[in-house]
């Protein structure tokens, strides 16, 4: 029995019976299918996430109140404890280091803010000017927080465009004044920068001066500060020289958590590629249970082709030829089934990225490749039970349909 002729025989099999054909091609088409799709929502996370610390700015360094006991980075370092509070000094104190470029003071809390009788809950950010530069924002109207310093204040403020939308409609906000909280401040710029970032809309915040912040908020204690590192080489070493100058001002003590941008994204990268694995490995068990469907459906098929398998015996077929026979079938099942899960993964994930436009649905190719040859190798490994029972029929049984 040549190649041809064995896989000609194959594909006409699986034409003759298309019901028995189409539940083997839906089983393993679903298990890749299934694969792609949730290997790419992993992708789509980790994506989200790097995407979300990226628009952080560029050579950041992020110093948060309170030491961190865990090793390495992960969510302890981003809440940390707070033993003592970090000033408006220890931030200036930071430009002391060769390593720093700029430096940005931040408070975040939240007050209601009114114009004309209209009223929202905002988020409340207090800073300095430099913050425009090290988060890379946009002024789409104005200023930004102009002739304030970390050590002086003024009624000023910069609104986002939902907030510009919400209390101005279509009335220019620029130089009115505006409430927030207990404090009345004039808008002098609204953000260009739209959509989210770290969990914050940029479009419903309010930022004042970080001083005015400490006062409407009656604290001292700064939320974080928020360094930019004059390259990318010497982050490493802005990060070291965080840690000293506060054990300095701190009677000796490291009682902050100082991160790179770099290792967060790095954390949660090595997270999530994880979780895409793990859910990889969940969907190809779905391939497994194909392999069993296949295997189950192919030894029906052995029955009712004994009279076929007897006449190929009569006709000088060795075992091995009708081992290799009913093994070609398996595979061209799997690789059909494969290649239609794939098209339907892709399909799944356009799908997905239709719905969630922020998020991109991309597969990983070694996720497509693996489900792919997972597949085969169910097809084979399922189908050998049934292409050797076939290869052992008596060809005189076989003959009579026995």
């Amino acid at each position: 029995m040549k190649l041809r002729d064995r896989n000609s025989i194959a594909l006409g099999a699986l034409i003759r019976y298309p019901l028995r054909t189409l539940m083997m091609l839906t089983a393993t088409a679903m298990g890749v299918a299934a694969v792609v799709v949730l290997t790419s929502l992993g992708e789509a996370a980790r994506g989200f996430v790097a995407a979300e610390f990226q628009a952080l700015g560029t050579h950041l360094v992020i110093v948060i109140p309170g030491k961190s006991e865990t090793s390495g980075g992960g969510l302890g370092m981003m809440i940390g404890q707070t033993p003592r509070d970090l000033t408006i000094e220890d931030a200036r104190a930071l430009l002391r280091s060769p390593a720093v470029e700029n430096i940005a003071p931040l408070m975040v809390g939240s007050a209601s803010v009114t114009y004309n009788g209209l009223e929202r809950e905002s988020p409340i950010l207090g800073s300095t000017p430099e913050l425009l530069d090290i988060r890379q924002w946009t002024m789409a109207l104005g200023r930004f927080l102009p002739n304030v310093t970390s050590e002086r204040g003024a009624a000023v403020c910069v609104i986002g465009e939902i907030v510009r939308q919400e209390l101005f409609r279509e009335e220019p906000p620029i130089g009115k004044w505006i409430r927030v909280g207990d404090r009345r401040c004039r808008v002098t710029g609204v953000l260009g920068s739209a959509g989210r970032s770290v969990m914050v809309d940029v479009g419903k915040i309010v930022v004042i001066p970080v001083v005015s912040a400490q006062s409407l908020f009656n604290s001292p204690s700064l939320f974080r500060i928020l360094i930019r590192a004059k390259s990318r080489e010497s982050m490493v070493a802005a990060q070291n020289d965080v840690k000293r100058i506060i054990r300095e001002r701190h009677q000796g003590e490291e009682d902050v958590t100082v991160i790179t941008q770099d290792a967060v994204i790095a954390t949660f990268d090595g997270i999530f590629t994880v979780l895409t694995f793990a859910l990889g490995g969940i969907a190809a068990i779905s391939l497994v249970v194909a392999g069993v469907l296949i295997m189950n459906v192919m030894l029906i098929a052995v029955s009712q082709r004994t009279r076929e398998i007897g006449l190929l015996k009569a006709l000088g077929a060795r075992q091995r030829q009708i081992t290799a026979l009913f093994l070609t079938e398996a595979i061209f099942l799997a690789a059909m089934g494969a290649v239609v899960g794939v098209l339907l993964g892709y399909l799944a994930s356009s799908g997905l990225g239709l719905v969630y436009p922020d998020l991109v649905f991309r597969p990983p190719l070694w996720a497509v490749a693996s489900a792919v040859l997972t597949a085969l190798a169910c097809g084979v490994i399922f189908g050998i039970s049934p292409a050797r029972r076939a290869a052992r029929l008596d060809p005189i049984k076989a003959l009579a349909g026995k």
